[in-house]
């Protein structure tokens, strides 16, 4: 036992994050109604997704975040491939209906909030694309990330230590990886998931790769956890840079859902590449239905995620599919934590 054991909480801290992002269905409900007047324009006729993306001004990945939440609050539905209004929204929220609730909705229209979620539906881009300090949690050569700077890396990878804390135990409890020798953490920022699976595999050897300014807080976690004489610490750009060969087990803990679809493609390729014959990708993360109608907790995280990255959630029947593609055999989603679970897919 290690003096400073990764131990999982007593209590699930699930609610306080369902808690946390639940102002993302207010601004979002609130668009809809009063920016977009969505619900007016399916009580026209049902559409698809793209024509309704069409129809509102928004390219696909927001119009995505925008009607599965609304799907998973009960508001949308889908037949035959086309979107329409419920029994609650054609009562309630159909513009100049006789029990419309639309005026009331609109007494938030111009908050602060809900006129963010405007710009940032409309724009396709996450916060902080257009200003000085740059976006938080993701990095393009040539763009400004807040990721590249010292103090703003520290306070952004300090900030997700809170829920990897939590979810590292669960994720090494049923991570099967007793047999590998060496793992290769890709965009594993604070390191904490590595550290956990280090201290229950005492044969395993890790690389975390990320960010230089986002490393230095994955040396202290690594010193307080006692892993230093078994992690390697690798700077670099996932998407660009060289990544270490032949490695048993490659990590995506909560990355793809940064990037849109392109991009989660290409990391998926690329950690094929990196592993050996037989080596196993696990995707840790949060899962959307395949039917993209929910459920709430993880649509409004999806939101979240849209405001603040290039992505969203993602279904496992997305995340199956790339694997796939990849080259990957993919098993059962094995849930740990705070909505995540893992994908374990092995090299054909």
């Amino acid at each position: 036992m290690y003096e400073s054991a990764i131990q999982p909480p007593v209590v699930d801290p699930t609610p306080i994050f369902e808690l946390f992002r639940g102002s993302y269905g207010s601004e979002l409900l609130t668009a809809a109604v009063a920016h977009f007047d969505l619900f007016g324009c399916l009580s026209k006729r049902p559409m698809t997704l793209e024509e309704l993306g069409d129809q509102l001004g928004l390219q696909p990945r927001p119009a995505n975040v925008l009607v599965t939440a609304l799907r998973a609050m009960d508001l949308l539905q889908q037949h035959d491939g086309k979107l329409c209004l419920t029994a609650l929204a054609s009562e309630h929220l159909v513009p100049g209906s006789r029990l419309d609730c639309g005026d009331y909705l609109s007494l938030a229209a111009q908050s602060p909030g809900v006129m963010s979620m405007v710009d940032l539906l409309k724009s396709n881009k996450p916060l902080g694309s257009e200003g000085d300090s740059g976006t938080a949690f993701i990095y393009r050569d040539g763009a400004k990330s807040a990721m590249d700077a010292e103090a703003s890396a520290r306070h952004f990878t300090l900030a997700l230590a809170g829920r990897a804390k939590n979810v590292a135990p669960a994720l090494a409890e049923v991570l099967p990886i007793s047999d590998a020798q060496t793992l290769l953490d890709l965009g594993g920022g604070t390191g904490i998931y590595s550290y956990a699976l280090l201290q229950k595999n005492p044969q395993l050897r890790a690389v975390v790769f990320d960010r230089p300014d986002v490393l230095k807080v994955a040396h202290e976690f690594a010193e307080t956890y006692g892993v230093t004489d078994r992690v390697e610490l690798h700077p670099g750009n996932m998407f660009t840079d060289p990544l270490p060969q032949n490695v048993d087990a490659v990590l995506l803990s909560n990355i793809l859902h940064d990037w849109d679809v392109p991009e989660c493609k290409q990391l998926i390729r690329r950690c094929v590449e990196a592993l050996k014959p037989g080596g196993r990708l696990f995707i840790h993360d949060v899962f959307l239905n395949d039917s993209l109608d929910g459920p709430l907790p993880i649509a409004l995280y999806s939101a979240a995620l849209f405001t603040l990255t290039e992505g969203r959630a993602y279904s496992e029947a997305e995340y199956r599919t790339w694997m796939a593609e990849a080259g990957l055999a993919s098993k059962a989603k094995v849930p740990t934590l705070v909505h995540c679970g893992v994908i374990e897919g092995v090299v054909k």
